[in-house]
């Protein structure tokens, strides 16, 4: 048994004076075969401890059926951290944010219009209950106490930039401590007084998040705990890009120097991100400052390893730092993981959505236009279809509310689309005899962060034909999950701009990473023997999808996408050994002060 405690104002661990070095690496980002790797080079650095959030999206995909395997396997993450000589902090708030989808929320909250997300609305708290009441049991033999490397627990995540309510954090660190969460408990929030005012509670040690003006930063932070160690729960090093954005680093001797300065005042820290990984699947999120921002694929955060687990120049400007410290490294570094070119791979089969629909989904009748979480649905894509009785001549399509992008098609036939960025109506002239109209939209990611969290994907209000409302539609949800593109009935590929699957083959002899590259493609979904990579967008600025080698299997290995604008001339992808992340803008200072004193992005 051991235990991480604060005495004199400093933390101690196993009564000796300590200091937490740790980085972040997210379990659910990364599949579970290089779970070992990313630990290993973070030990190698010379840190000390390795820090990660719990999404309950993952592990609550439906509500009331939990999951807890695979990538999602939480508990062999930290038993492995603890196996390689690793101490462990976990953030299982409930809300997360970290770039992620809806901030680790589920979406079928959302299904419930009255409720009030993070705060003490009773129906919420019963919601939050029922996960902990899966989840924490599982942490709780891991614990520093119990013999485990878990050292220290988040109560709840950045509160003071969402609320104020006190007594809904007391519940959540009440609630950890009746399921004998007895390791310390921590609060993270940006150093500003209406941060530190809303998120703190007396009770609970307090950390900050920051990326720079470290005298400042802290300086704030005394301000309400003077008798507390300071700790950066996230020290920023990098940042994350949005669709239609430049890709952003950070000069990693900007980053070392902040870093020095931060150890030199005898402060602990958790460098965010150490090693960002991937938001497979639909699991991306999005901001929303003066428009929706929808995050990439990619969560490469300019980290000190990158996405694919390379060591940066960043890694070794770190490493320098801890060793002016006396920090050793705590392990050998392990050799990068191999990476191959298969080259070009033809997608020769075909599968147009519209004749696929019977395959992937049942529909459902209604007068009025819903949103996806109405009907169960959480990721993925949802079609909404109705007869419009004409004639109409040269009258406008309004998408009242989109979530997020919607294609548009009369009689089948391209009309235009609606972006939530970019709500423009289209003109639309319907013939004496009517036509059927078909709405196409794309749930491109629920928002992370700020007061705009709730965000139903669909159509959230209505479609109107100038300022009359159109009833009477079928809806088909397509949340495309694992196993769904087996139902699809392929053919020989054939030109066409309709949303469609297209599939092809690769053989592989050794199983290396690679990346996918998806030029002449316009935007859509890629998979990789069923595992869904994520999603590709000619936008930019990411070029090319990351593709661990665990995901491959020797001998045929099978590739589709679902392309929504229709393909290239040649439809083919090049699965190459170089990742392509897009043309580059710098963050910084300026940029990173902003994000300090206005956390809303």
């Amino acid at each position: 048994m051991s235990l991480l405690e604060i005495k004199e104002g400093r933390y101690v661990l196993d009564g000796e004076p300590f200091r937490i070095l740790s980085g972040a690496i997210h379990y659910f980002r990364v599949v579970p075969e290089y779970w070992k790797d990313r630990l290993q080079k973070l030990k190698a650095c010379g840190f000390n401890t390795v820090e990660t959030y719990i999404p309950w999206n993952v592990h609550e995909p439906q509500e009331g059926a939990f999951q807890f395997e695979g990538m999602a396997d939480v508990e062999q993450f930290i038993s492995l951290a603890g196996q390689l000589g690793l101490h462990v902090i976990v953030r299982p708030s409930p809300y997360i944010c970290a770039e992620w989808e809806f901030g680790g929320l589920p979406a079928w909250l959302l299904q419930d219009n009255s409720m009030q997300l993070r705060c003490s609305d009773p129906v919420f708290l019963a919601k939050v209950d029922r996960y902990y009441d899966q989840l924490i049991p599982k942490l709780v033999p891991l614990l520093s106490t119990n013999g485990g490397p878990i050292v220290a627990v988040q109560v709840e995540n950045e509160y003071g930039s969402f609320g104020n309510d006190t007594s809904y954090l007391q519940y959540l660190r009440d609630g950890l401590l009746s399921r004998g969460v007895d390791v310390l408990l921590f609060t993270s929030d940006g150093p500003t007084d209406e941060m530190l005012l809303g998120g703190t509670i007396e009770d609970v040690h307090a950390t900050v998040n920051f990326g720079s003006r470290v005298a400042e930063s802290f300086g704030k932070f005394r301000e309400y705990r003077d008798h507390e160690p300071l700790m950066v729960m996230e020290y920023w090093n990098g940042w994350f890009d949005h669709w239609m954005e430049p890709h952003h680093i950070r000069e990693a001797s900007e980053v070392a120097e902040v870093l020095d300065e931060m150890l030199e005042t005898g402060a602990s820290v958790n460098v965010y991100m150490f090693h960002g990984g991937t938001n497979f699947g639909f699991y991306n999120g999005a901001n929303h400052i003066e428009t929706y921002e929808p995050t990439v694929t990619s969560y490469d955060y300019d980290s000190p390893l990158t996405e694919w687990g390379d060591v940066t120049g960043k890694y070794e400007a770190m490493r320098s730092v801890l060793g002016k410290h006396g920090i050793e490294p705590g392990c050998p570094l392990p050799e990068p993981m191999l990476k191959y070119a298969y080259g070009q791979v033809t997608l020769s089969e075909y599968s147009p959505l519209f004749g696929q629909l019977d395959q992937l989904s049942s529909p459902v009748k209604q007068p009025s236009i819903q949103p996806m979480e109405k009907f169960g649905q959480a990721y993925g894509f949802i079609l909404y279809s109705t007869w419009v009785k004409g004639p109409r001549l040269g009258q406008k399509l309004h998408i009242q509310e989109v979530r997020d992008r919607a294609q548009v098609f009369l009689d089948g036939q391209p009309l235009g689309v609606v972006e939530r960025w970019n709500p423009q109506p289209l003109e639309i002239t319907v013939p004496k005899e009517g036509a059927r109209l078909d709405i196409l939209v794309e749930n491109m990611g629920r928002i992370n962060y700020g007061p705009l969290l709730r965000d139903p994907k669909g159509i959230t209000e209505g479609a109107r034909i100038d300022n009359q409302f159109q009833y009477d539609w079928t809806i088909r949800t397509l949340p495309l999950e694992q196993g769904s593109l087996a139902q699809l009935n392929y053919e020989p590929v054939k030109r066409s701009m309709e949303p469609a699957f297209y599939r092809g083959y690769v053989d592989v002899e050794e199983t290396c990473d690679t990346f996918l590259r998806f030029d002449g493609w316009n935007k859509g979904i890629a998979w990789i023997n069923g595992f869904n990579l994520g999603r590709y967008w000619q936008a930019g600025p990411q070029r090319a999808l990351y593709v661990p080698g665990p995901l491959l299997r020797q001998g045929r290995n099978e590739i589709v996408l679902f392309e929504l604008h229709g393909s290239p001339d040649m439809p083919a992808i090049t699965l190459t050994d170089k990742p392509d992340l897009g043309n580059i803008a710098a963050v910084d200072d300026t940029f990173l002060n902003f994000v300090q004193d206005d956390e809303n992005v």
